[in-house]
């Protein structure tokens, strides 16, 4: 952004289509974007676009009963803004609420506009400018702006993902999916099954227990889940012995630390952890329970995510009966509910198919250079959000073994730099660019769950060294993002022409 664009966007009172930054998505990203991008670079004239009438992205699509962070909140939490409430493992509406209060506290939220669908981004070489398109109540609307911040998310949003299990139609039941949750669904004293054992069935199923008939948690193979106490009790002394905001960044830290730590360790001593964790499990379930057929998976820890429950909550409602795993393959389902491969028939008033979501880049908006299309999985991704040979446009994407706003955050402060950089020198284009140089391709992320194996080429693909590879390693990303060079293997250039007014 040189001092010549600012000008031309200040004198253009009138013409709204002319920004510094679009960032598209009010989630957690969203928002830590517009934060740090304003605070590096004051003059930013920036704008957010989010599809949904409110802030929150994830936290305010999903509500079915239960909806809780799998992370812990401290970490999940912006780092410039204390987060306030006792519990590490927070409710959704909870988290959206301090999103939306972070918004409003800084002023943010007078930059969104909401109901804003985008369909596509143009880059336009002649004039250094991205072209957005998005429809608003079914018409067309377009702006313009120097650099586009994709906090977009990873997944399908209208879409999530449900297998055609056999005789689907058969059954006289009600069928839900947790990212289409109905507001009047009534499940008091119903009997629910729920498909799936990842995050959102350990979130789901207590909620449900409490006041449901009877509740199943029906599982193809287990998954790693350990108990999180909800009481902090070295949080509290440290709130009060240090000012808010230190207090909160010596939690965040410990926390991120501790996360780290674990999850490597679990990576170093495989068989070490997974009797660890189950051990755990054995000591939140009666005597003789069978922890090894419903709890010890057939991977090792974190190959996928582990799912965090507070308290235990999960495996109290085990322990009285209101809630039964079963570990088994579907057979087909029927009227009156679901037959096992083993010949078992699972009686059900609601099914409930927490069954996954389907990937998803950068919103499922397309992205044209010049109005060529850019493919993202031919693509590598550059320090972890920057595109091969995409001009001024950043995504951001978080960890997958750790919370997503870390690396959210240290993507906004990056893109703040090379902002400023740019400004500084009078750049009007910014691109990471590879060369001549061979690289071998990888998956971006390192995870061997459904939802990335199904999909191999829904996110652009992460190189093997140096800067082009995607590490899931926060305190290594950290000390990188210390040294970082802004100009290596960055092209940098000024727009031909300024961009006539629209």
């Amino acid at each position: 952004m040189s001092d010549t664009d600012s000008t031309v966007a200040k004198s253009s009172a009138d013409d709204d289509t002319l920004h510094d930054v679009i960032i598209i998505g009010a989630g957690l990203s969203g928002i830590d974007a517009a934060y740090r991008l304003r605070s590096e670079n004051p003059a930013l004239r920036f704008l957010i676009l989010e599809r949904r009438e409110r802030v929150g992205g994830t936290w305010d699509l999903f509500r079915y009963p239960g909806i809780r962070s799998d992370s812990d909140i401290y970490t999940l939490s912006f780092p410039f803004e204390p987060w306030k409430r006792p519990e590490a493992l927070a409710s959704g509406s909870a988290i959206r609420d301090y999103v939306e209060t972070t918004a409003a506290k800084h002023g943010i939220d007078d930059h969104i506009r909401f109901g804003q669908y985008v369909q596509t981004a143009n880059w336009d070489s002649g004039s250094d400018t991205w072209t957005i398109t998005s429809t608003v109540d079914g018409t067309e609307h377009t702006l313009r702006c120097r650099f586009v911040y994709f906090a977009t998310g990873y997944y399908d949003y209208d879409e999530p993902y449900t297998p055609q299990f056999p005789g689907l139609d058969d059954f006289e039941g009600r069928i839900v999916h947790p990212q289409a949750w109905p507001e009047d669904l009534d499940h008091s004293g119903k009997r629910i099954v729920v498909i799936g054992s990842g995050a959102t069935s350990v979130s789901l199923i207590p909620s449900l227990a409490e006041t449901a008939g009877h509740v199943v948690m029906l599982q193809r193979s287990p998954t790693y889940v350990a108990s999180m106490s909800q009481e902090q009790k070295v949080n509290p002394w440290i709130r009060k012995l240090l000012p808010a905001r230190a207090a909160h960044q010596v939690i965040r830290t410990r926390y991120a630390a501790q996360t780290a730590a674990m999850v490597h360790g679990l990576h170093r001593f495989p068989k070490i952890g997974r009797k660890l964790l189950t051990a755990g499990v054995r000591k939140e379930l009666p005597e003789g329970y069978p922890v090894d057929v419903h709890f010890n998976p057939t991977y090792d820890p974190w190959d996928q995510r582990m799912c965090m429950v507070p308290d235990g909550d999960l495996f109290a409602q085990i322990t009285v009966g209101t809630v039964e795993m079963v570990t088994d393959h579907i057979d087909r389902f029927d009227a009156t509910g679901i037959t096992l491969a083993s010949g078992r028939h699972l009686d059900a008033d609601l099914i409930v198919t927490a069954t996954g979501m389907q990937l998803q880049a950068f919103g499922g908006i397309r992205i044209r250079v010049d109005d060529a299309e850019v493919k993202p999985h031919d693509r590598f991704v550059f320090k972890s959000h920057l595109l091969e040979d995409v001009p001024n446009l950043a995504w951001s994407v978080g960890y997958t073994n750790a919370s997503w706003t870390l690396r959210a955050d240290m993507t906004a402060r990056a893109v703040a730099k090379l902002l400023r950089y740019m400004r500084s020198h009078g750049y009007t284009h910014a691109y990471p660019h590879l060369g001549a140089e061979s690289m071998s391709a990888q998956p971006l992320w390192d995870l061997k769950a459904g939802y990335v194996e199904r999909a191999p080429e829904a996110l652009p693909k992460s190189g093997t060294h140096g800067h082009w590879r995607v590490r899931h390693n926060y305190y290594r990303d950290a000390i990188d993002h210390r040294l970082d060079d802004v100009e290596d293997s960055m092209v940098f250039g000024r727009a031909p022409a300024t961009p006539a007014r629209a």
